[in-house]
């Protein structure tokens, strides 16, 4: 890898309108760093459409910069995620169960961004992840099943890595708004994955988050991505952080 490189995150890759799909730019940035497990931690907002500057670190990660300002950085890690431990991950709620999860959040969707990449309900499959988390009865748990388009799939027919962490990413909000009370508008803090499995386009999928902890403006959750016959693809724990002017 050369000292840097520029890059550009497409408008269309958005989370908030102008700003870059969390989960995917951290997986933008685990895909460049040496180190096999990392945790991204974000600092600003990074942009879309404007170059920004991405260059490894001595440790084996990387940051991403915009001028002199850091961005974000995939900091190496181990197997620990941001909370300092890799999270215990509950079983994978059925095809059905996050079916009825999904078709619930679509009839009475909660007020917010309705254009996310990950989680946007005027996205198609084509354009979108379409993380649509609803809260699973019964469990402490939000799920959507879902299928990815072919048109987010590489040459192979696989989903790229930085789309399975995006997959990893919009369900930590569901279970801040559905299972802890948070208003619209919260942000990814710090996000850490472990991709086990590769993801094909056109598989059937269900996407599961869960609460670690809580408290004043920060909560952390534990996602996961899995077949429909349970088969665990990948697992995240992320921070997010509810800004002052949403409280």
């Amino acid at each position: 890898m050369t000292d840097f490189e520029t890059i550009t995150i497409p408008e269309h890759l958005h989370g908030y309108t102008g700003v870059a799909f969390g989960g995917y730019v951290a997986g933008v940035l685990a895909g460049r760093a040496t180190a096999r497990d990392v945790r991204v931690d974000f600092r600003r907002p990074v942009p879309t459409g404007l170059p920004v500057r991405l260059a490894p670190t001595p440790e084996g990660g990387c940051a991403l910069t915009d001028g002199d300002l850091l961005l974000a950085a995939a900091v190496p890690t181990g197997s620990a995620g941001p909370a300092g431990s890799a999270p215990e991950v509950p079983e994978a709620p059925s095809w059905a169960e996050a079916e009825a999860a999904a078709e619930a959040y679509r009839a009475a969707p909660p007020d917010g961004q309705t254009d996310c990449f990950g989680c946007g309900l005027d996205r198609t499959p084509a354009t979108g992840l379409r993380q649509h988390c609803g809260a699973v009865p019964g469990r402490d748990l939000v799920a959507t099943a879902w299928t990815p388009g072919a048109a987010l799939a590489d040459p192979d027919g696989l989903l790229p890595p930085e789309l399975v962490w995006g997959a990893l990413d919009c369900p930590g909000n569901a279970a801040g708004r559905l299972l802890d009370g948070r208003p619209a508008g919260a942000v990814t803090a710090a996000l850490g994955a472990r991709l086990l499995r590769p993801v094909r386009a056109g598989e059937r999928l269900v996407s599961y988050a869960w609460l670690l902890s809580s408290a004043e403006r920060k909560y952390g959750v534990g996602t996961a991505v899995a077949t429909a016959e349970g088969e665990l693809c990948a697992t995240a724990e992320a921070l997010w952080v509810v800004p002052r002017a949403a409280v």
